[in-house]
């Protein structure tokens, strides 16, 4: 991989320089999105649960313009919920917000814990790049 291949949209760099870890990566004409969790400025998650499946969604928005793409690109997603069962009506309802027919190839995992305390859901995506 090349330096060149990382995806990293201005304000994100933290996430490359303190947890080294790109937000996404080109690979041929894939996009590879990392996990993103709805996260406030100061980096906890958002605590109200529709809130924070947007902000999760809109960051990953902003990964995938700063790569040239857009929800219409995405191929597979994969999400990992605490709480699966009882979020998932809701999610579901915001995942709508941004995904668009045909829709994409979707895992739900349950998990015990996220990353940051309070997280709900933590999603990440493939997606097609443009030529």
């Amino acid at each position: 991989m090349k330096k060149s291949d990382v995806v990293i949209p201005t304000g994100m760099e933290g996430f490359y320089n303190d947890f080294h870890f790109s937000p996404a990566v080109k690979d041929k004409d894939r996009l590879y999105l990392a996990g993103m969790i709805g996260l406030e400025p100061d980096g906890t998650a958002v605590k109200d649960p529709e809130k924070q499946y947007t902000q999760a969604f809109e960051t990953l928005k902003l990964v995938l313009m700063e790569a040239g793409c857009s929800y219409s690109d995405v191929v597979e997603m994969t999400t990992f919920h605490v709480g699966l069962q009882s979020e998932l009506q809701l999610f579901m309802k915001v995942k709508d917000r941004y995904m668009p027919e045909p829709y994409p190839a979707w895992t739900g995992i349950g998990v015990s814990e996220l990353a940051v305390p309070g997280a709900l859901v933590e999603i990440r995506l493939v997606a097609r790049l443009r030529s």
